[in-house]
C-alpha cells in the first residue's frame, strides 16, 4: 500500500514576484502535497494491468529476484525505465524527474521509485542469453493482442543510423550521412504497418549494409508470428534488393515489392520498353522481366517513369538513353497491374515515420551504454514501449486516427493531478482545467473493458498458410 505522506511545515518563508506583464504581484508559496503533471497515465497504468502487463515480466525475467529486503524490485525497475520513455525521457539521467513525482508512484503501486544508477545496472545484467529468454516471450505476448486486417499485413524492412559518441561495443564507423567518420549503430527493423507495430529489431554494428543478416532476421521476426496472423507482402528499399534475400523469398513464395538498383540489366529492360501505361501528365507505368547476372531465377520488373519538372524533386535515377525522365524499378513476384504494384509500394513510407518517431520521440539512440547486449536491450525495450502505446491507442481509441508518441503524451498524459487521501484510500485527483474526470474516464473505462482479441477462424491449411500461400 502506497504509504501516506507527511505533511512538513514550512521550512521558508513566502516571497513575492511581480506579474511579466502587469503590475499584479505573485505570492510563491509550497505546499506538502504531491502532484503529478503526468496524471493522464492513469488510463494507460489502467490498460497495462487490463491486459497482464506486470504477470508478463515476472514470467519473462531472465534474473533471480534480489533476496534484499531494501533491494527495488526488477519489475519496478524495468517499468520505471518504460514511463521514463513515455514521458519524454531522453537519457537513463531523465529518470530522476520521476523519483520525485510521488502521485506518479501512487497511480503505479511503487513505495520507491529507482534511480538512473540503478536502471543502467539492470540492462548492464544483460547478455546475449538474457536479450532472448526475455524479449521474445514479451512480442508474442504483445502479438496476441493485435488486430489484423481482413487481408493480413504489410511487413516493412528498413534500417536507420544511431549516432554513438564514445567507445560503445558494436558502435564502429560505417555509413553515417550526418557525422561523416563517427561511430554509430545500424539497426534493423520489421514493421507490420498496418498496426503499426514493431514485429522485430537488431541492433547491429554501425559498419554493417543495410540487409546485413535480412534471411536469419527475417526467419526470427516470421517465428514470432501466431498462426492466425498473415503477412500480406513483404517490402524494402534499394538496400534489401540482394540476391540471397530476394532468392529466399521466391523459393518460399512470399510476396514481396523491393526496390531494384540500377544495374546493367535493369537499365537495358527499361530502355527496352515499348508500351508505357500513362496515368497522367507526369507519370507511366510498364513491366518488364531480366535475369540478373549470377542470379538463378527470372524476376518481374515493374518501372515507373516520371517526367523531369524545374519545380518539383522527382525520384528515381536519370538514364542517359531516355532523357527528361527518371525511372524507379520495383522487383516483385505480385501478379497485379504494375499501377497496383506501385499503389502498394507506396504505402512503405509509413516505416519511415515510424523511425522517426523511435528516435525523435521516444529517444532510441539516446539510451546507450558500453557492452553491446546492455544497449540492445535498451533498444528492445524502447521499440516494446512503442508498441504498448500502439496497442493502448487501439484499445482506448478505437477507430481514430492514429497519434505519434508525442502528441499522445501532450494530448492524453499530461494533465495536471494532485495526491491526496479519502480515509484509507489513496485519491488522485485529476484537474479540471486539464480535462479532468470529463476527459479522462472514458479512456479508463475503454482500457478496462479491453477483451483479449480472438484469433480469426481459419481455413482449412491447403487453403490459408502463414506467408502468401506457403509456409517456411
Amino acid at each position: 500500500m502506497q504509504s501516506k505522506p507527511t505533511a512538513l511545515p514550512h521550512q521558508t518563508t513566502p516571497t513575492e514576484i511581480n506579474a511579466l506583464f502587469g503590475r499584479a504581484k505573485l505570492v510563491l508559496d509550497e505546499t506538502p502535497k504531491a502532484i503529478t503533471p503526468f496524471g493522464g497515465l492513469a488510463s494507460l497504468i489502467a490498460f497495462l494491468g487490463r491486459i497482464g502487463f506486470v504477470e508478463q515480466l515476472e514470467s519473462a525475467m531472465p534474473f533471480a529476484a534480489a533476496t534484499s529486503n531494501n533491494a527495488i524490485p526488477l519489475t519496478h525497475t524495468f517499468t520505471a525505465f518504460l514511463m521514463t520513455v513515455v514521458t519524454g525521457g531522453r537519457r537513463f539521467a531523465h529518470a530522476q524527474w520521476l523519483r520525485a513525482d510521488h502521485a506518479l508512484h501512487a497511480l503505479l503501486g511503487m513505495d520507491r521509485f529507482p534511480g538512473d544508477d540503478t536502471i543502467r545496472n539492470f540492462f548492464l545484467r544483460f547478455s546475449q542469453s538474457h536479450v532472448q529468454a526475455f524479449y521474445r516471450p514479451l512480442w508474442k505476448w504483445t502479438l496476441e493482442q493485435v488486430n489484423m486486417p481482413a487481408r493480413g499485413f504489410h511487413l516493412d524492412l528498413d534500417s536507420t543510423v544511431l549516432q554513438r559518441s564514445g567507445k560503445q561495443e558494436g558502435a564502429v564507423k560505417g555509413y553515417n550521412p550526418l557525422r561523416r567518420g563517427r561511430g554509430s549503430h545500424h539497426p534493423l527493423l520489421a514493421v507490420l504497418a498496418e498496426a503499426p507495430f514493431i514485429l522485430h529489431g537488431w541492433l547491429r554494428s554501425g559498419n554493417t549494409v543495410a540487409a546485413g543478416g535480412a534471411v536469419e532476421f527475417l526467419k526470427e521476426a516470421l517465428a514470432l508470428l501466431p498462426e492466425w496472423i498473415k503477412i500480406w507482402c513483404i517490402r524494402g528499399d534499394s538496400g534489401f534488393f540482394e540476391k540471397d534475400l530476394i532468392e529466399f523469398l521466391e523459393e518460399h513464395k512470399m510476396p514481396y515489392i523491393v526496390v531494384a538498383r540500377i544495374s546493367l540489366r535493369t537499365r537495358q529492360g527499361c530502355n527496352a520498353v515499348k508500351e508505357w501505361k500513362q496515368i497522367d501528365e507526369n507519370f507511366s507505368v510498364a513491366e518488364f522481366q531480366a535475369k540478373l547476372m549470377g542470379w538463378s531465377k527470372t524476376l518481374r520488373f515493374v518501372v515507373i517513369r516520371e517526367r523531369l519538372r524545374e519545380r518539383k524533386e522527382t525520384s528515381g535515377r536519370k538514364l542517359f538513353e531516355m532523357p527528361g525522365y527518371t525511372f524507379r524499378v520495383l522487383a516483385t513476384n505480385r501478379t497485379e497491374d504494375p499501377m497496383e504494384v506501385w499503389r502498394a509500394y507506396n504505402g512503405r513510407g509509413c516505416v519511415e515515420q515510424r523511425i522517426e518517431e523511435l528516435k525523435g520521440e521516444l529517444a532510441v539512440q539516446g539510451f546507450c551504454l558500453k557492452p553491446f547486449w546492455a544497449t540492445e536491450a535498451a533498444f528492445l525495450s524502447v521499440l516494446l514501449t512503442f508498441n504498448l502505446l500502439s496497442l493502448f491507442q487501439q484499445v482506448t481509441r478505437p477507430g481514430q486516427a492514429y497519434m505519434q508518441p508525442a502528441t499522445l503524451r501532450t494530448a492524453v498524459f499530461l494533465a495536471g493531478a494532485v495526491l491526496g487521501w479519502a480515509g484509507r484510500e489513496v485519491v488522485v485527483r485529476l484537474s479540471a482545467a486539464w480535462g479532468g474526470l470529463r476527459k479522462h474516464k472514458p479512456l479508463v473505462e475503454s482500457a478496462l473493458r479491453w477483451q483479449k482479441p480472438t484469433s480469426p477462424k481459419l481455413d482449412p491449411p491447403d487453403a490459408l498458410l502463414a506467408i502468401g500461400g506457403c509456409t517456411i
